[in-house]
């Protein structure tokens, strides 16, 4: 049987300083996950952005990379054309997965 497990994370960019990221916890339902969040809403930071909860659904036991890597010095992706790494969002959780609405 297929367990799946739900990461809560709250989530928040600012423009002028550093961005937030909480791990809050993992939880066995997507409800459970829910009842944290209803928990949490209220709390100062929480209560400012309650946007910046997101669930993300992961799957146990199956492996989440599975092409390999390559690393590469950022002179050497600049010389070679590329942008050098920026923290965006779909940098952040690998393998990439999409929120739950």
């Amino acid at each position: 049987m297929t367990k799946v497990v739900f990461n809560l994370w709250y989530e928040r960019e600012y423009p002028d300083r550093e961005d937030t990221e909480l791990h809050i916890g993992i939880y066995s339902s997507e409800a459970e996950a829910r009842a944290a969040i209803a928990r949490l809403s209220d709390k100062p930071g929480f209560r400012d952005y309650p946007e910046g909860f997101n669930i993300y659904p992961y799957t146990l036991d199956k492996d989440g990379w599975t092409e390999g890597y390559v690393s590469i010095r950022e002179s050497q992706m600049i010389a070679e054309g590329y942008e050098p790494y920026e923290d965006k969002e779909e940098n952040r959780h690998f393998p990439p997965i999409t929120p739950l609405e």
